[in-house]
């Protein structure tokens, strides 16, 4: 059922219409002349209020409003991967063929090319029971992703013709017995979460390539982690270092609300970086869903919610997802200003009441799941969001609202990035709610002492933090000696294995395996110094030995051969390190 309504109110990108009786909650609409698209966010006695995701400036009063009849929905199907979209998926480069450099307003495109031709290739016969989720067939979407054509939520019979060739997103693949034709495109509702069979836990590690996230604060494929840090910490290059080398099949890329400068740079950089898995362009496992901070505020609003739809889409053929929003934090601006249009009750800074319920939404349609249909499947949407509370004030809504459902708290610090050290995680900030449903798999599958490494190394983080203030009070002369050497491994530590170069082709990706021979080289460095110590041996001499220069330059050390020449570093450290 639509309505069509008139405008009696328009207040920045919020209009309110009236006649508008027969409108739900959160169908589309198409407002004034220029039919731009609106979303209804409320609705009183015949009255609609609608929030607009085009600037309004122009309208008029009288004006007529036209209720579509559904609400945002999200196109899914081949022909996602690699493209560009805005926050209601309007495809960017074909909106920059019909407008030029800026969207026009009222301007819409097709999410998915309508002419594209796709080669299906059959994975039923005709006669058999098909139900939700279950796959009809394959299109060889890019090399790496093979997209497969499932049946759509909601639909289940027999196969009474299934066809193999070439097709457009439109035209039916497969019919059912009761006549129902299925295209190999979807379309989803954004605010809605797309089903699954069943929720399982996380028990299996998200490996990021990042030496301080994978070894002392892991995050579970399927579970959610914030980045939170101020202006110039490095957020937006944790996001693309993770788009680049995380173990993950497909990477969903939500801007939100950033400057208009980092989301160019993002634009230009990522159709021009190498997959390192495939030697391929990275664009063609990844989909981008960019809202700068000019572009309006109901859009971006809704980006992040496209974003985690696409995601899904993708969880659901059983493949493991990234989705990476930056930043949470405009998302939760552009929700402020929606709420004070309404004139809702303001919460703490003026935040909706509603804030954290939202973020709580958003950041639980993550997950890992055993995915719809006969055929075992299962998938994860791992969700990292960056957070920019203002002036690194990590007390703040939108922070605090996030890590109250998120299991990993990767903190940056201003500190560490001015002195170039990146990633510049706060480890005495940061943490990880999954390190206990990981660990049997960093054990079996790295080492048996994984945890036991990683318990003393956060002891000798902790240790040299007791003894920088007592540095700070007495100065280093008043140490012992076996504190001085602490205090010089821990440098060593943070210096060559929780830092680690973007721009350095040997380390910028580090495998768990690597981590683990890289950690357990210094730890026994360390024991190494205590024991020659302990034998009278001179610090001076200690610190001299030449194993100490091999640890500084084996980040740089190429994976080709890596592991015997760790081996022997290793080895030769037990045999006491070259002293003499």
């Amino acid at each position: 059922m639509t309505s069509e309504g008139v405008i009696i109110r328009v207040s920045g990108p919020t209009v309110v219409a009236r006649s508008m009786a027969g409108a739900r909650i959160h169908n589309r609409v198409l407002v004034g002349e220029d039919h731009l698209p609106g979303e209804v966010i409320r609705l009183e006695a015949d009255r609609a209020t609608i929030q607009v995701y085009e600037d309004t400036t122009g309208l008029c009063l009288g004006e007529r409003v036209e209720d579509i009849g559904v609400p945002l929905l999200a196109e899914l199907g081949p022909g996602l991967l690699g493209s560009v979209y805005d926050g209601v998926q309007r495809p960017l480069h074909a909106i920059r063929a019909k407008s030029g450099d800026f969207i026009g307003r009222g301007l819409a495109a097709p999410p998915i090319d309508r002419e594209r031709r796709w080669e299906f290739r059959p994975a039923v016969r005709e006669g058999d029971a098909v139900g939700p989720g279950d796959v009809l067939g394959t299109v060889a979407e890019t090399p790496r992703i093979d997209h497969r054509v499932m049946v759509p939520p909601g639909s289940r019979g027999t196969i009474r013709e299934i066809r193999a060739g070439t097709f457009s997103v439109l035209e039916p693949v497969a019919l059912l017995a009761d006549g129902t034709a299925i295209p190999m495109v979807q379309r989803w509702p954004v605010r809605m979460a797309r089903p699954c069979r069943s929720r399982l836990p996380p028990a299996l590690p998200f490996i990021t390539g990042q030496r301080v996230f994978d070894v002392l604060f892991p995050l579970a494929a399927g579970g959610a982690a914030i980045i939170p840090g101020g202006f110039g910490t490095g957020k937006t290059v944790v996001e693309q270092n993770l788009a680049k080398y995380a173990g993950a099949d497909v990477i969903v890329f939500v801007g939100c609300g950033e400057r208009g400068n980092e989301m160019t740079e993002v634009l230009t950089e990522f159709p021009a970086l190498t997959d390192p898995s495939t030697g391929r362009p990275l664009m063609e496992r990844t989909v981008l869903v960019v809202n700068t901070s000019n572009m309006p505020v109901a859009a971006r609003e809704a980006s992040v919610y496209t974003g985690i739809t696409i995601a899904e889409y993708y969880r659901d053929m059983g493949y493991r997802v990234a989705l990476l929003a930056d930043s949470i934090s405009r998302w939760a601006e552009a929700l402020r200003e929606i709420s004070s249009r309404l004139e809702e009750m303001p919460g703490e800074e003026g935040y909706p009441t509603y804030l954290a319920s939202r973020l709580a939404g958003f950041y639980e349609r993550g997950g890992r799941v055993s995915c719809l249909g006969g055929e075992e499947r299962e998938g994860t949407v791992t969700v990292v969001a960056a957070v920019s509370p203002p002036g690194g004030d990590f007390s703040e809504p939108v922070t605090q609202s996030s890590q109250r459902t998120a299991g990993v708290f990767w903190a940056l610090d201003p500190g560490l990035a001015h002195r170039r050290h990146f990633p510049a995680v706060d480890w005495k900030k940061s943490y990880s709610l999954y390190i206990g449903a990981v660990d049997d798999w960093f054990r079996e599958t790295v080492s048996a002492d994984w945890t036991d490494l990683r318990q003393e190394l956060m002891a000798l983080l902790q240790r040299e933090e007791e003894l920088q203030e007592v540095v700070q009070m007495v100065g280093i002369d008043a140490l012992q000696e076996q504190e001085r050497i602490v205090l010089t491994v821990s440098r060593m530590v943070r210096e060559h294995f929780l830092r680690q170069s973007a721009y350095s082709e040997a380390d910028a990706t580090c495998t768990p395996e690597k981590g683990y021979r890289m950690l357990k080289a210094f730890l026994s460095f360390h024991a190494l110094c205590r024991d020659l110590l302990a034998r009278k041996v001179p610090v001076e001499s200690i610190l001299a030995l030449p194993v100490r220069e091999e640890l500084e330059r084996m980040k740089e050390l190429p994976g080709e051969g890596f592991r015997e020449a760790a081996d022997g570093l290793i080895a030769r450290i037990a045999q006491g390190g070259g002293n003499r």
